[in-house]
């Protein structure tokens, strides 16, 4: 049951922000797809491994002057956790984080965007694999209707285009990092009740050390990160905007309204993806642009409904 948000003040927006679910799964949405956008624009010049343990260890060593004070308060809890905070560690970051990007070289945009629509329903599986937890019928009808829009806006109103589209072990790679957060996205509710700073400071430190030996063998392999103007700022991106706060925000609206009302946002990211391919890139509106979204956005707010909980 989620508890009754406090009235919003307006001396304290973050407070406000922090009751808000839906934009703050829509703002992890749009991070995301900032993400895979510029990914697998870098992708050929940044390792994918070594920028990975880069990434967590920088958002640890960014929350740490914040999450300290947290984190000495909840680490009796965080300790009796200890087996699911590193499994949550494994799932949620280090593996899924590393082996995305790594994939993000071998496949195409296209491909990415097409698995990354699965998502919300390896978020759906797992939940009811290891919780008994089942979709509501408005659940399942939003998800379907928006993965119907994503669909839409990938393949250019041409549905008969994914007849077309071959796959590669980027594609399983990248399907494999989506298993992945599912898993961590269902798990997210049963975390120990500790501040989000204490819990997002713990996993990315965890995630980080666990990704160490892959990022020393990438860098033994001839792999070097070269400290450039382009690596500098696509850092410095990753760092603030898909690391920190994408996963603050979502692990926030998960513990608000539960893993399947949160899951449909997942569809929000290639909508995100193809608008800045239209105001970044010089893409054309076209009319299928917006019948996608709107079935996006349709099947999302559907989904995303306040409703009781199968089991």
């Amino acid at each position: 049951m989620t508890i009754a948000s406090p009235a919003p003040t307006a001396s304290n927006p973050a407070s406000w922000l922090n009751n808000q679910p839906y934009l703050l799964l829509s703002l992890s949405s749009l991070f995301w797809a900032g993400n895979i956008v510029i990914a697998r624009h870098v992708g050929a010049h940044v390792p994918p491994l070594t920028v990975t343990t880069i990434r967590w260890f920088g958002v640890f060593l960014l929350l740490l002057p914040f999450s300290w004070p947290h984190l000495k308060r909840d680490w009796p809890a965080l300790r009796k956790s200890l087996p699911l905070m590193l499994f949550l560690s494994l799932v949620g970051f280090a593996f899924n984080n590393a082996i995305s990007y790594w994939a993000l070289q071998y496949t195409e945009a296209l491909n990415a965007l097409l698995i990354q629509s699965a998502g919300p329903l390896f978020v759906a599986l797992w939940s009811l694999v290891l919780f008994g937890v089942r979709l509501t019928g408005g659940q399942l009808a939003g998800i379907a209707i928006s993965l119907m829009g994503v669909l839409i806006i990938i393949l250019r109103g041409d549905l008969a285009a994914l007849a077309s589209i071959s796959f590669n072990r980027g594609d399983i790679m990248f399907a494999s990092s989506l298993v992945a957060f599912g898993l961590y996205s269902a798990f997210i509710p049963r975390r120990p009740k500790v501040h989000q700073l204490s819990f997002l400071s713990f996993t990315t430190c965890c995630g980080a050390f666990m990704l160490l030996p892959t990022a020393i063998w990438e860098a033994w392999s001839g792999r070097v990160l070269q400290f450039d103007t382009v690596t500098l700022m696509t850092l410095g991106w990753i760092l603030i905007f898909p690391s920190t706060l994408a996963y603050l925000f979502f692990n926030r609206g998960v513990a608000l309204i539960g893993p399947n009302r949160a899951a449909p946002f997942f569809h929000l990211v290639p909508v995100f993806g193809s608008a800045m391919a239209i105001l970044l890139l010089g893409e054309r509106l076209q009319p299928f642009h917006l019948i996608g979204y709107a079935l996006v956005l349709a099947g999302v707010v559907i989904a995303s409904r306040r409703g009781a909980v199968v089991k």
